[in-house]
């Protein structure tokens, strides 16, 4: 339970999938978008440990370990579509245009499938829920970020991408201050 935990707060704190480990980096590009953050949220929770099962269940007991990518990557479009319908039920207001593509190319959920499947099934639990937290969590602070950017002055040369690359910066920066958190 002590490992389910520690994993819990590592995913979602220090070893971020965003920011941490920029996994996800292409998420990035629409922060405006709260439905991305609660549909990669509910992905990441889903697919980690079933990944894990099917890794334990199917591929060791096979010797095709080898072929995890090639499993876990078409597995992706169930898992997305439903994440959207789970979505669609829990939050109908929320807009969810041009987002099918956005989680289909998830990068972190297919890079904390692959982290997963070589430890415990507690490791992936709690990197599915820390990591799902995580995102979530680094999304709406960077859309709470960019928002008081966009009610500042900003010099000509850094509005737009440069103004996300350095908020991006920042944020992965404060997100190490989490480091050596649960050590002692």
């Amino acid at each position: 339970m002590i490992e389910l935990i520690l994993t819990l707060l590592s995913a979602a704190l220090v070893n971020n999938l965003l920011l941490g480990l920029p996994l996800g980096a292409d998420a990035l590009r629409h922060p405006r978008s709260p439905a991305l953050a609660l549909a990669s949220a509910a992905m990441l929770v889903s697919a980690v440990p079933l990944a894990w099962l099917l890794d334990r269940l199917l591929l060791a007991p096979l010797e095709l370990g080898a072929l995890r990518l090639f499993l876990f990557l078409p597995l992706l479009a169930p898992l997305a579509w439903l994440a959207l319908q789970l979505l669609a039920q829990l939050r109908p207001t929320l807009p969810r245009n041009g987002l099918w593509p956005l989680l289909l190319g998830n990068g972190a959920t297919l890079g904390a499938m692959l982290l997963a499947s070589a430890n415990s099934f507690w490791h992936a639990l709690g990197l599915g829920i820390g990591g799902g937290l995580g995102f979530w969590l680094a999304l709406t602070l960077f859309d709470d970020l960019l928002e008081q950017v966009e009610q500042t002055d900003v010099p000509a040369p850094f509005k737009g991408t440069p103004m996300l690359l350095i908020c991006a910066g920042l944020m992965g920066l404060a997100f190490l201050g989490f480091n050596g958190f649960g050590t002692t």
